[in-house]
């Protein structure tokens, strides 16, 4: 107990795992791969994996602490967010409660995962009775909106996202809707790092499918290096949570990372957060816990 378990679902993205395997490799104590055991997304479409793929796995995986675990994940009476959320629930559990449950999607790229396991091991006293005392840990991605011929448009400001928690009881996807405790952690999130036809097929069978706002492809299609500072509110659920576009003119890794600790307005300020941390901690003084039960729990 109280390992540094990392989990990720493998779906119709799968080739990006490659990416995001990785960074977490070395300083995670095991690797927790959960695909549908028919082969299937959260909308019920049908993918294939090609055999090449496992047999990277295979190679890179010179520690043996990768652990493919298949399930049945697709439940027809849930929605794709409740599927999604079924799925995490499902995973940490094979994790095992005990141990920091770490989630991340194929499409994000840790920028210093040694960093953030210094960061959970600060809270390691929450392990014990996790029940009693339920946490979510978040950081921050940095969105990369587009790629294009000679280097990338991204989100000009970070968003943040649930990384980790001690004790998994999921309400939407990854949120648990307990404390959160801020940090700086920074990650790359690749999530519309695709061709037009792949982005559609994504939003066609991701949990938020039904959600989709109708500008999103127009304004997607048509940004580029000269007219991005032009475009505002590019989010494709509700778009004002993006408000405006950046370019990096380099689409290497290492040079990325680079530009991301140098850049002002990617950093999160200490004052930042402070204050949210502990609005959250007052927040949590305040609230009378709620025996809430997920949908999901009756396919068990």
């Amino acid at each position: 107990m109280k390992n540094i378990h990392v989990g990720f679902l493998m779906s119709y993205d799968y080739e990006k795992l490659k990416n995001s395997i990785p960074p977490v490799y070395n300083d995670a104590d095991s690797i927790f791969i959960a695909i549908d055991k028919d082969y299937r997304t959260w909308s019920g479409q049908k993918f294939e994996v090609e055999a090449s793929f496992f047999e990277w796995l295979t190679i890179f995986d010179i520690e043996k602490k990768i652990i493919l675990y298949s399930d049945d994940f697709y439940i027809p009476e849930l929605s794709p967010i409740e599927n999604d959320t079924r799925e995490r629930y499902m995973l940490s559990l094979k994790m095992g409660v005990g141990n920091w449950l770490v989630q991340i999607d194929a499409d994000e790229i840790f920028i210093d995962f040694e960093k953030f396991i210094k960061t959970l091991r600060k809270y390691d006293s929450y392990l014990i009775n996790p029940e009693k005392h339920p946490i979510q840990i978040s950081g921050y991605l940095i969105n990369i909106y587009k790629y294009l011929d000679e280097g990338l448009l991204y989100i000009d400001k970070p968003t943040k996202v649930m990384l980790a928690t001690n004790y998994p009881n999921y309400k939407v996807a990854r949120k648990t809707k307990e404390r959160i405790i801020y940090t700086d952690n920074i990650l790359l999130h690749e999530c519309l790092s695709r061709t037009e036809d792949e982005l559609r097929y994504k939003f066609a069978n991701w949990g938020h499918s039904l959600e989709i706002n109708d500008s999103f492809f127009d304004k997607w299609k048509s940004a580029n290096r000269d007219n991005y500072k032009e475009f505002r509110d590019v989010f494709y659920l509700n778009p004002k949570a993006w408000k405006r576009l950046g370019y990096l003119p380099s689409k290497d890794f290492n040079e990325m990372k680079e530009y991301i600790k140098n850049a002002e307005n990617l950093k999160v300020s200490d004052f930042k957060l402070i204050s949210k941390n502990f609005g959250q901690w007052f927040k949590h003084l305040q609230i009378k816990k709620i025996n809430y039960k997920p949908k999901f729990e009756k396919y068990f």
